[in-house]
């Protein structure tokens, strides 16, 4: 294991960042150093609780600001890098996928080659030590059949914007360990659920869109399979890769939880229909509805996640349903948070359908 006392988390003020910054402040003592632009996804009403911190430190800027960038390296000296800072939503993508050749290739590209600059400037012990995290998605592997899983040595074969975005990144992190012997790790995660998620993606949406008592709208006929993962199981899971992994290895983080979509929403519902029950009464299931599907919606993922766990002892605390029950009961009693963070041009409209 490697020691830190400095880590600079690029994003961290969105979905799995926030998290992941309260994860560290709460379970080690690490200082964090927190880069996030806050575009529409990033938004410090997730960090109330550690934005006084003071072991975190909030910087606002872009990793595609250099100077910026070598400001906060020459100053701060951290001895981690977790890179989180990306576009993430397939449907986004497919309205305007510049933002994330932008973002999250050419994005990625600048972050290594300050990190790659500092790092050459440390003395023999800290380059050893240091450790950069690019953490990405199971999406780069494209789509399973009925059966089988992912593994690390699946070959790479994305099928939307996003998805091939983060291949290409993840492409440049491995290049710079082959290259120029950056320490890299990547991981490679299943879909993420749990606090502080923005509503555009499936869960919070279904949540806050059925307490409106609005219509549920499920892509296609719903069958579509996703391994889901609570996020602070993947926040343990990118601390121990980043303090344990061997550099240059990809290990693959999923939740053993596989579920259709289909399932995901009536599970929401059913859930509702005891935490919140309907005014006019009848179950929220009633409110689900069949839409056109996603252009080139991938059937199914699923991860073998058996590396992390046989090389780094590692394996997800909560199965689907108990991180659900968190999670709906999360929505239900932040209505503040949730309000803050939609007051934006995003009020769960329908994304990612192709015109013409």
């Amino acid at each position: 294991m490697i020691w830190l006392q400095t880590l600079l988390v690029t994003g961290g003020a969105g979905f799995i960042g926030s998290n992941f910054v309260h994860y560290v402040i709460e379970n080690t003592n690490y200082r964090i150093i927190n880069l996030d632009k806050l575009t529409y996804a990033g938004n410090l009403h997730s960090l109330q609780a550690v934005i006084y911190h003071p072991r975190h430190i909030f910087m606002k800027g872009s990793i595609q600001d250099r100077t910026l960038v070598k400001q906060i390296l020459d100053q701060y000296q951290p001895d981690g890098v977790v890179h989180l800072a990306a576009e993430s939503h397939v449907d986004r993508s497919i309205d305007g996928p510049g933002e994330f050749i932008q973002t999250n290739i050419v994005g990625t590209f600048d972050l290594l080659e300050c990190i790659r600059d500092y790092w050459s400037q440390q003395d023999p012990v800290r380059k050893a030590a240091f450790r950069f995290l690019h953490v990405s998605t199971d999406e780069v592997y494209g789509s399973l059949g009925t059966e089988g899983y992912f593994t690390e040595e699946t070959r790479y074969a994305p099928n939307s914007p996003y998805s091939a975005s983060k291949a290409a990144s993840d492409h440049l992190v491995r290049a710079y360990f082959q290259t120029y012997g950056l320490p890299v790790l990547i991981t490679n995660c299943s879909n993420n659920y749990g606090p502080y998620q923005f509503p555009e993606k499936l869960i919070p949406l279904m949540i806050l869109t059925a307490l409106e008592g609005k219509l549920l709208p499920v892509y296609g006929d719903g069958s579509n399979i996703r391994d889901w993962l609570f996020v602070l199981d993947h926040c343990s899971a990118i601390l121990k890769v980043l303090t344990q992994g061997r550099p240059g290895e990809t290990y693959n983080v999923g939740g053993n939880s596989e579920k259709t979509n289909l399932q995901v929403v009536q599970g929401i519902c059913d859930l509702l229909d005891k935490m919140h029950p309907r005014q006019n009464g009848g179950s929220y299931r009633q409110l689900i509805t069949f839409v056109q599907d996603r252009p080139g919606h991938d059937r199914r993922y699923a991860i073998d996640a058996s590396k992390l766990k046989n090389e780094l002892g590692w394996i997800p605390q909560e199965c689907f349903e108990t991180g659900l029950i968190k999670t709906v009961k999360w929505y239900l009693t932040n209505p503040d948070w949730c309000e803050a963070v939609r007051t934006g041009s995003y009020r769960g409209g329908r994304l990612g359908l192709i015109n013409g």
